[in-house]
């Protein structure tokens, strides 16, 4: 497995990670890096697509990872052996997706995709983190989002969800922050910081009278989502189903750079990593936990720990 996949990264100079059981994590290297994973957070559609897709049959699924650095390229600047990382190792979204990810004992990934681990969370939270997080303040990037502007959250419970809720209140200073999630789920949109949770089992968002600025669609409502916005306001979304003209669509371009900038967040706990109650998920237990998360109740992000 080593073997074929150093072969299949040949051209650039590699950076190793690696992570020691006892101490759990998840690792993605830079420049190319080697990592023994013992940590991995899951989201469902990407992993759902390379485990069923015919071209991806024979790879190693896994976006996210933390762990320690244990071997770095004679190109790399920014890490060390011994360093403590995480990140996520694919770029482009669902464009030239890794052959081997991050559910495995070593893993390897670009330097600049990698950013120090804050020296506050465990590996564990570490590995939740990256994509989710990318992915929403990488929303508010495309919006232009200002401060002082409302947002409206579509899917507020969820991996990406909460992380729109932290970043629109802490980062990006909204005015009034929005969301939906399930009845169970109210509470936790009122401790992120929500001004008007709205319970969509029982209420249609679009038919309330308050208008947002924008709205953050992480569920695939773009029609819906439109019919509550002010006038000049913007909808971006991450559902690919969901796509209208009206609407701003994106796929993730993860940058190490952005978890660098947001790390200061989480060292102060104004951000914090929202893991769902079956975290840590044994390794043995990968399948049922992709299972799990095509049941859309999963609470923050699923984490697989340890991989042996």
């Amino acid at each position: 497995m080593l073997n074929q996949f150093h072969s299949s990264h040949r051209r650039a100079p590699s950076l190793s990670a690696g992570l020691r059981p006892e101490q759990g994590g998840i690792a993605r290297a830079c420049r190319q890096t080697n990592a023994k994973m013992h940590l991995i957070g899951l989201r469902f559609k990407l992993h759902h697509h390379m485990l069923m897709t015919k071209t991806y049959q024979q790879t190693v699924p896994g976006y996210d990872v933390a762990g320690i650095v244990v071997k770095v390229g004679r190109e790399v600047k920014k890490f060390k052996v011994g360093d403590e990382v995480y990140g996520d190792i694919n770029e482009a979204g669902l464009e030239n997706i890794k052959i081997l990810g991050t559910l495995s004992e070593y893993t390897i990934a670009e330097e600049k995709l990698l950013a120090h681990k804050p020296s506050n969370l465990s590996f564990i939270e570490a590995a939740s983190i990256p994509l989710a997080l990318q992915t929403a303040n990488e929303g508010f990037e495309h919006a232009h989002f200002s401060a002082g502007q409302s947002i409206l959250v579509l899917g507020g419970a969820g991996g990406v969800g909460n992380y729109v809720i932290q970043l629109a209140k802490q980062v990006y200073k909204a005015s009034k922050i929005a969301a939906t999630a399930s009845t169970g789920k109210l509470k936790l949109l009122r401790e992120l910081g929500v001004d008007l949770p709205i319970d969509y089992t029982k209420e249609n968002f679009e038919d309330l009278p308050q208008k947002y600025d924008l709205v953050y669609d992480a569920v695939g409502q773009t029609d819906r989502a439109l019919k509550a916005i002010k006038e000049g306001g913007k909808v971006v979304t991450i559902a690919p189903h969901a796509q209208l003209p009206q609407a701003i669509f994106f796929i993730i371009t993860s940058k190490g750079s952005t978890l660098d900038n947001l790390r200061p967040y989480f060292e102060s706990g104004q951000l914090k990593p929202i893991l769902d109650p079956k975290t840590p998920v044994p390794f043995s237990n990968v399948i049922e936990a992709i299972s799990y998360l095509e049941t859309s109740r999963a609470t923050g992000k699923v984490v697989i720990y340890p991989i042996p």
